[in-house]
């Protein structure tokens, strides 16, 4: 089976029919559609209500773009100091090698910039990155990102691992992918080999929205990398008709947790351009938020964040579980939802 790229190869998979193909032609065309053999297998016989055909295959509610959704809604542009770089916060930095993925997210935040052909970085550019990196010293974590990084190949990763490890500033380089759970055999011995730097921590961030994406061969995979002694931790969109009940996050991060991988954020969806119909309220989320807490332990709690429209970085959104009495002293609301006094 071959990857589907294109609004026609999708009905030739069988996941759009011509009438609902010729519906989302103009979005197709606009943002980038790709599922790999894997996911297309994955994905044999299902319909618009599955989680995993909502968050590839194209809608019609892509054409809609809301007032306040934007090209950037975090704000990567005007944080980038040089290409490929984005130094949003002081100690750390985002190095983008490429702009291509293996596989579009219908509600990617960087959907207007990634696609097939995305820019990559040329060696000269590379080479520009990685000393702007050297040259600041108060750069300690390095995030590489994209597009997915999973996708460049076992040599060049091993490229730009080594080449941070060797900046003694550098502590930490973390990988941000999608590969292990939409195209698992890519997590090849060769690539997790790739990934290790002789001295910097190797840390792998793995997106992941509901439990079905944990199949056995996406388990076999985070097995690969967890074995290999890289720490894992997850990162999942909250997303209306996908995963925003309290019963599907709750399996999800348990399955996560059970496959070494410790639930890190939990991403309220960002003001991209055409994904307004995945976003719930902010209410909604720390409802669910709320309802989690008690019914799994404390390993299985990402932090409910919100990235700030205009390259302002994260805050948390989880609501708040202490608040003030206004008399100097506070309450505080236990996972069963009752408040008590705490003064001290």
């Amino acid at each position: 089976m071959k990857a589907a790229h294109s609004v026609s190869d999708l009905v030739g998979a069988g996941l759009l029919t011509p009438e609902a193909g010729a519906a989302v032609a103009d979005v197709a065309g606009r943002y980038a559609v790709a599922l790999t053999p894997y996911l297309l297998d994955q994905l044999a016989g299902a319909t618009p209500g599955d989680p995993l055909y909502a968050q590839y295959v194209p809608s019609p509610e892509e054409a809609y773009t809301a007032p306040e959704e934007r090209a950037d809604p975090i704000g990567d542009v005007v944080r980038s100091p040089v290409k490929g770089i984005v130094h949003r916060y002081p100690d750390r930095v985002l190095l983008k090698p490429l702009h291509a993925c293996a596989v579009y997210c219908r509600f990617c935040f960087r959907r207007e910039m990634v696609g097939p052909g995305g820019e990559a970085l040329s060696s000269e550019e590379l080479d520009a990155a990685l000393a702007y990196v050297r040259e600041h010293p108060e750069v300690w974590e390095v995030v590489i990102t994209g597009g997915d990084p999973f996708l460049l190949s076992p040599r060049r990763l091993t490229h730009i691992v080594q080449t941070l490890s060797a900046i003694p500033h550098v502590g930490v380089v973390r990988l941000h992918t999608r590969v292990p759970v939409a195209d698992p055999a890519r997590v090849t011995a060769e690539l997790v080999a790739a990934l290790k730097g002789a001295d910097v921590a190797t840390w792998v961030a793995v997106h992941v929205n509901h439990a079905v994406e944990l199949t056995d061969d996406a388990r076999a995979a985070l097995g690969r990398l967890a074995d290999a002694g890289i720490p894992l931790v997850g990162q999942t969109v909250l997303l209306k008709g996908v995963n925003d009940d309290a019963a599907t996050l709750e399996a999800l991060f348990r399955g996560l947790v059970r496959n070494r991988v410790k639930p890190y954020y939990l991403h309220h969806p960002d003001l991209a351009a055409g994904t307004s119909h995945f976003r719930p309220t902010l209410a909604e989320g720390q409802a669910l938020v709320k309802a989690l807490r008690g019914t799994v332990s404390g390993l299985c709690q990402p932090t409910y964040v919100l990235d700030i429209p205009g390259g302002h970085g994260k805050a948390p959104a989880a609501p708040a579980w202490v608040e003030s009495d206004g008399t100097g002293g506070h309450t505080a609301e236990d996972f069963t939802g009752k408040r008590h006094e705490y003064r001290g």
